[in-house]
């Protein structure tokens, strides 16, 4: 896609704008009618748009000269040199040579020497003089451009843009299916209403790739540089090039990084609608409130209180946003400690967004929120899902949706922060970070927090609160050692040990189901025929990431349809089973961290009913790992025995 690029000079200065379809802006800034139709009018859901803009935009029929640069330069170099302007002295003064000098410069700065020169397309775009308004005959042609209702009618579609992109980040492809499904079609001028929308400030453009921060450097060096690309969209260093249909272009970079999720180019359109102030939480912070309406335990209200006070913090200008971390230990029912914090921003007119690592655990919150804010609009997004293009109030989304978010929202709840997709993927990180509004705030949710998120709650850095028992008041099972072979060795001997075997049979005579967890796919379905062999009348079953079954076999599972499920760390989370006993075997593997074998230990002993279960540590040596695994659970019983929140 290209664009036209000039510079306005308004009452507090020039400014360079590019433009989607320079028509809009000549009648925007010199045609009558814009002023008539575009001053002090609204749109439902919206505020008016006020005739006396900021300098940066300014208002219809606001511009005193206006000088057209470039009628089609590449969107991409076109917003990177609008995103670079600066004014400089006697601009006012430049003639058409002055102009000419200064946008090839400005080019070369953008976007590099060599890529201007090797494309050609900058000699191509920057062929034709600058062309002047007002002053010259065209300027009375301008009037003919656009009729009243055309302009009335591309005004409306304008405000609705706005409205549906408010807090989203689309590109074109999107802005299309969005169009598609909320307008019930795809209006023929929807780029012409998005550059309006741009003009009244509703929206902005950019391209899908920007170039990296120009570095210091002289000036001769510097325009023999090429700045690199990166994704605007998920942050990325965007490597891929590929011949392009949509700018001609041989060689037209892209993200490769979120690729899955559309097509992040050089010359594609990304649009963003405007950003709005985030709310501050209504409430002050009482303990004793949380336990009344929603039912909280002791040590779940007093977290909850104490996330509630920071919410009820002013944010600071300029700052980012806040962040407050609830250490839970598993089974600690994170999930309704959460809900007096949505209803503090809910009350105040924000919009929260709970986000969550895999598709299940969205699909498993959603039913839970929906019953416990049944006058909000919960939307609930994942790959494939039908909420695609819905708002609401509460946004429950997977972490890769939050990619086509942009300051969206006033709280974001980031549960199992450590987990696998979120942890250590910095595209992730940069989407939860980019759909917080200025001023927002997040709550960080884990049982088993990154260690450099520990080391800040110790030096007093990040506001958090423990919840160190589980609803029921019973201390959690601490893991207990078993020295056994390998799998691999049980596998070569095809048998199983007895002390394994008796201590597998106890768990199933007492009526518990039995979660055993391997380090490796590959040894589930072998490891199931030695079980079938010796646990004979036992129903059991495996399942893995790679299992298209897998829900059903969980399913199952919770039903007692199996008594015992082989499975992997796919299942060391979010997923609650009452009565059950944990088996992790070669618990001594460099798969299982201190982290995944709290999670895993953490499905035994959950339900009141049943809150002592077995927790077993099988392997041949005795790890680091295992040593902080039982050391963390321990301290947290201490912690909690201490608080009074346990019932012995």
């Amino acid at each position: 896609m290209d664009a036209a690029l000039y510079a306005v000079r308004l009452a507090g200065g020039w400014r360079l704008i590019a433009s989607l379809d320079l028509r809009v802006d000549l009648y925007w800034w010199f045609g009558s009618k814009a002023r008539k139709i575009t001053a002090g009018t609204s749109s439902p859901g919206l505020p008016a748009v006020s005739k006396v803009r900021s300098h940066d935009r300014g208002y219809a029929g606001a511009a005193k000269r206006l000088v057209v640069l470039s009628q089609g330069l590449p969107l991409g170099w076109a917003t990177a040199v609008r995103d670079d302007f600066a004014e400089e002295r006697g601009m006012d003064l430049w003639g058409s040579k002055a102009w000419g000098r200064y946008v090839r410069s400005a080019l070369e700065h953008a976007v590099g020497a060599p890529l201007l020169e090797a494309s050609g397309r900058g000699s191509r775009a920057l062929a034709d003089a600058p062309l002047f308004f007002p002053g010259d005959d065209g300027l009375r042609q301008l009037e003919a451009l656009f009729g009243p209702r055309e302009w009335e009618g591309l005004h409306t579609l304008a405000l609705q843009l706005g409205g549906w992109l408010s807090g989203r980040a689309l590109l074109a492809g999107e802005v299309e299916a969005l169009l598609q499904e909320a307008g019930g079609g795809v209006p023929a001028g929807w780029v012409a209403a998005a550059q309006l929308g741009e003009l009244l400030g509703r929206l902005r453009f950019y391209a899908g790739l920007a170039a990296e921060p120009a570095p210091r450097s002289p000036g001769w060096l510097r325009r023999r540089r090429a700045r690199g690309l990166r994704c605007r969209r998920c942050g990325s260093a965007a490597r891929g090039r590929t011949a392009c249909a949509a700018c001609g272009s041989a060689a037209c970079a892209y993200c490769e990084t979120c690729l899955a999720m559309g097509r992040s180019r050089a010359c594609a359109l990304l649009l963003q609608g405007a950003a709005q102030s985030a709310v501050q939480g209504t409430a002050g912070g009482s303990p004793t409130a949380a336990l009344g309406r929603w039912g909280l335990s002791a040590a779940q209200s007093a977290a909850a209180g104490a996330a509630l006070r920071f919410l009820a913090e002013p944010a600071v200008p300029g700052s980012a946003a806040g962040r407050f971390l609830i250490w839970a230990v598993t089974g600690a029912g994170k999930t309704e400690m959460i809900f007096p914090l949505l209803q503090s921003i809910l009350t105040a007119g924000g919009r929260v967004l709970v986000a969550a690592p895999r598709r299940d655990v969205v699909l498993e919150l959603a039913p839970r929120l929906a019953a416990a804010f049944a006058e909000q609009q919960v939307v609930t997004l994942y790959g494939g899902s039908p909420d695609r293009w819905k708002q609401g109030g509460i946004t429950l989304a997977t972490t890769h949706q939050l990619l086509r978010f942009k300051e969206a929202f006033d709280l974001v709840v980031i549960d199992e922060i450590d987990a696998f997709p979120y942890h250590n993927d910095p595209m992730l990180d940069f989407a939860a970070k980019g759909a917080c509004k200025a001023g927002g705030k997040y709550i960080y949710l884990s049982a088993t927090p990154p260690l450099k998120l520990q080391q800040e709650a110790a030096a007093g850095r990040l506001p958090h609160a423990k919840v160190p028992a589980r609803f029921h008041g019973h201390p959690l099972p601490v893991p207990k050692a078993h020295r056994m072979i390998s799998v691999h060795q049980c596998l070569a001997r095809r048998q199983l040990p007895p002390a394994l075997l008796r201590q597998l049979q106890a768990s199933i005579e007492r009526g518990a189901q039995v979660f055993l967890f391997l380090s490796r796919i590959r040894h589930i379905e072998p490891f199931l025929e030695l079980l079938r062999r010796s646990l004979v009348k036992v129903p059991l079953d495996g399942t893995s990431s790679v299992d298209p079954e897998r829900a059903a076999k969980v399913m199952a599972f919770r039903q007692r349809e199996l008594r015992l499920l082989v499975t992997t760390t796919i299942l060391e989370r979010g997923v609650t089973v009452p009565r059950s006993d944990v088996f992790i075997l070669d618990a001594d593997s460099e798969l299982f961290d201190e982290a995944a074998l709290i999670q895993m230990a953490g499905r035994a002993g959950r339900s009141k009913e049943d809150p002592n279960g077995k927790v077993l540590f099988a392997a041949h040596t005795w790890t680091s790992s295992q040593r902080a695994a039982c050391r963390q659970i321990r301290r947290m019983n201490v912690i909690a025995r201490k608080g009074g929140y346990l019932k012995r």
